[in-house]
């Protein structure tokens, strides 16, 4: 039989888990909503979001910042749909992945899918809260289709 700890240590796991699934939800909702402080709150005080073409920023000042000139005209436009998350939690640290898929209103109203991708991140317990040290972006379906080649 497989050890997996005590009572609490096991209700802190899912308490933990609970927790940096809902980091994954704000993420996503203050992103689509455009509030840029609440989403660079998100990051430990010394975070960091590495995010390919659209930018890198460390710390919240700077993530605010790069959020806010990066999606300047844009917010409300599109969605994330957060999905697959896999954590791996190690005390006060964890890393995880989870896919992401934007949804916008296609010209005739109709949701279109620009891009899907993933986000790849280190977390850490900071003051009580977990919190994004680490987050990389990568896109996997790019938004402009290939062109076929003959």
């Amino acid at each position: 039989m497989t050890d997996h700890g005590s009572i609490e240590q096991r209700l802190r796991h899912l308490e933990d888990l609970a927790e940096i699934h809902q980091l994954f939800v704000d993420y996503g909702q203050y992103l689509d909503a455009g509030d840029f402080a609440a989403y660079a709150d998100l990051f430990a005080a010394d975070g960091e979001v590495r995010l390919g073409p659209m930018g890198s920023a460390k710390g919240r000042d700077e993530i605010r910042s790069l959020m806010e000139r990066a999606l300047a005209g844009v917010v409300g436009t599109s969605y994330h749909v957060i999905t697959s998350p896999r954590v791996q939690i190690d005390g006060d640290t964890a890393t995880s992945e989870v896919m992401w898929t934007v949804v916008q209103r296609g010209p005739d109203g109709a949701p279109v899918v620009p891009m899907i991708g993933r986000h790849r991140d280190e977390l850490v317990r900071e003051d009580g809260r977990w919190r994004f040290r680490l987050r990389r972006g990568f896109v996997d379906i790019p938004s402009a289709m290939p062109t076929p080649t003959n």
